[in-house]
């Protein structure tokens, strides 16, 4: 769930001076004890500090592998909801919603991409702990390509029908047309992600985020964030519908472990010095969203068994059956390695890709917020302006290679797995190159993504209740610095949020009503006045920068005290540079005017604007 730009520095301030001496530099031999009570104030030997200041490993330290692996898949499993939800989403627009073979093909590949961009941005990019995974910023968008006329899904027969042509002679052939019906469909979405990722790439290999960053306010990112959220509550209505009781549980576990058993620690053993001993974990607070699936999930099974759910499919409830896919299970491959064009040569159009361009953006300006989190909580000095300029770049190679391979979607930096650095005290590097090898070979087991297949309906939808709903309200927050007393940033609130919602769902009920002669035309200005976060940002962007105001006023003077704050105590700017690269980029000065290398020379070290 994404945080503000704002919380997520002011989340990396409070780490100021976040390594603990007694954790240092660390070889093989030393390694530190795993008996810090996580979460505990009244610790012997120990004065009460920040939470952030005893970090147990540090940037550049190196657990051992063991504890490499465990915390690797702990993030793996954070991430895990925000990921599998996205493939879900676009399973209906794309027309594979009965199709399980081909959803978990989706779900594959997207955590094998996600692997790869994570590695990448660890290794080159900002080389922050920072896991990179599919963004809700880019589903707007895709839902407002794929409700053109031309992508509409092809009226679908029943179940039953298709069941039996599967096991007569043109099974083959049924097949593949049901293939290409929704690979047509990728295809162009594919397409839409690998140009509109190229402004990314330029905005990061070329310095010109930083004057981007400029122009771009509270007032700008609160209603395209916001309505990110707010647009997708007919999905979360239509997957919840299934069955509200269900969907009601699932909110009330996830409320429950999030929320209410947050502050509880759950003793748990280690062995350490051939000795075992206990040690308190925040287990319900990092895996709430998990353990609240997982629980929903295990009721609906039981009803299954039980046969309390109803068995035929036009009845009430029969969606919260876990038996419906479990042919998904059966039918998928042990081993599906995803590879680039699986789907076909993508396909570009104008309409698509300005469409998709806003979501490039929303993501680009959440991300620069998660840099500076991460570099606080993790031990680092604030991330230096060629570290933040080729971390937005790698993330729009990132976003190619999504797709590429055809995730549907792109790759954005995960707030959830910055604010567990400050809970699990480890914002070791290495551990999240562990967690990208990880994503990358359970990638591979088609047995199972396919196992997510099976969670009902209800479900999912009980949890996109939540997920969409924290999203909304992360947008409003966004405006903890505006002056919301001044009417003229009322007025930009309003309209703008308020535009977003009305000429999306005007447009969507009066579809042909654009008609300029020019079909690629009507195509563009159907697709960005149906995306709801380009409507609301683009208002809110050119009513903030037009009608006067004071940088006071509009926020922007306590976001950029914020960041000035974060510089007055710098540390070594080494954990930033290209590893294996610095001699060569030291001799050549040709590289000084690259602004996406260390050895870029600025007088504006540790800011992006």
């Amino acid at each position: 769930m994404r945080l503000t730009t704002e919380e997520k520095i002011e989340l990396g301030l409070k780490a100021q001076g976040s390594i603990n001496p007694a954790f240092g530099d660390k070889d093989g031999d030393e390694q530190p004890q795993l008996t810090v009570d996580i979460e505990e104030p009244h610790t012997e030997d120990l004065e009460p500090v920040d939470k952030s200041a005893d970090l147990v490993y540090s940037l550049n330290d190196r657990p051992p592998w063991y504890l490499c692996i465990l915390l690797g898949f702990q993030h793996y499993i954070l991430a895990f909801g925000g990921i599998i939800a996205i493939p879900l989403i676009l399973a209906e627009p794309l027309c594979i919603k009965d199709n399980n073979v081909a959803k978990s093909q989706l779900i594959s590949t997207i955590f094998f991409v996600s692997g790869i961009s994570t590695l990448l941005q660890t290794a080159v990019g900002t080389r922050l702990p920072i896991l990179q995974g599919g963004t809700f910023s880019f589903i707007t968008p895709t839902l407002a390509i794929l409700a053109l006329p031309k992508w509409q899904c092809p009226a679908q027969k029943a179940p039953m029908m298709l069941s039996v042509q599967l096991q007569n002679s043109t099974s083959s052939l049924h097949v593949e047309n049901s293939d290409e019906v929704w690979m047509s469909r990728m295809r162009e979405i594919q397409g839409a992600i690998l140009v509109s990722s190229l402004l990314q790439i330029v905005l990061g290999f070329s310095g010109l985020v930083g004057l981007v960053l400029k122009y771009i306010g509270p007032l700008a990112i609160a209603p395209t964030i916001n309505l990110i959220g707010l647009s997708l509550f007919i999905e979360a209505g239509k997957k919840s519908g299934g069955h509200w009781g269900i969907s009601a549980l699932t909110v009330c576990l996830i409320l429950l472990f999030s929320q209410y058993l947050s502050k509880v620690n759950v003793p748990m053993i280690a062995y350490k010095d051939k000795k075992w001993k206990v040690f308190q974990y925040p287990l319900f607070k990092l895996f709430s969203a998990l353990f609240g699936m997982c629980g929903a999930w295990l009721v609906c099974f039981l009803l299954t068994v039980f046969d309390v759910f109803p068995s035929k499919s036009d009845e009430y409830g029969f969606s919260a059956r876990t038996d419906i896919s479990l042919d998904a299970v059966a039918n998928s491959p042990w081993f599906h390695v995803p590879y680039p064009g699986q789907w076909g040569v993508p396909t570009v159009s104008v309409s698509s890709v300005l469409g998709m361009m806003a979501g490039v953006l929303a993501s680009t300006m959440e991300s620069i917020g998660d840099y500076y989190a991460c570099a606080r909580l993790s031990g680092a000095p604030p991330p230096p302006t060629h570290a933040i300029n080729r971390g937005i770049a790698v993330e729009g190679i990132g976003c190619i290679l999504a797709a590429l391979w055809g995730t549907g979607n792109g790759t954005t930096s995960y707030s959830q797995n910055i604010a567990a650095l400050g809970i699990t005290k480890v914002g070791s590097r290495l551990v999240l190159q562990t967690t990208g090898v990880l994503m990358m070979v359970l990638g591979i087991f088609g047995k199972f993504g396919a196992v997510f297949i099976t969670i009902p309906d209800p479900v999912i939808g009980g949890m996109f209740l939540v997920m969409f709903g924290m999203i909304a309200a992360v947008g409003i927050s966004n405006l903890q610095y505006v002056d919301l007393n001044s009417s003229r940033n009322l007025l930009i609130l309003g309209f703008s949020t308020f535009s977003g919602l009305v000429l999306p769902t005007w447009f969507h009920s009066n579809p042909g009503i654009i008609d300029t002669g020019i079909k690629e035309l009507d195509q563009v200005i159907v697709v960005l006045f149906t995306t709801h976060m380009f409507i609301g940002g683009f208002f809110g962007f050119i009513l903030d920068n037009t009608i006067p105001g004071t940088d006071k006023e509009r926020g922007i003077k306590s976001w950029r005290d914020k960041v000035q704050q974060g510089n007055k105590t710098m540390c070594d700017l080494s954990c930033y540079d290209i590893p294996f690269c610095s001699g060569v980029l030291k001799r050549f000065r040709c590289f000084q005017y690259l602004p996406c290398l260390p050895s870029y020379k600025t007088t504006q070290q540790g800011t992006s604007n």
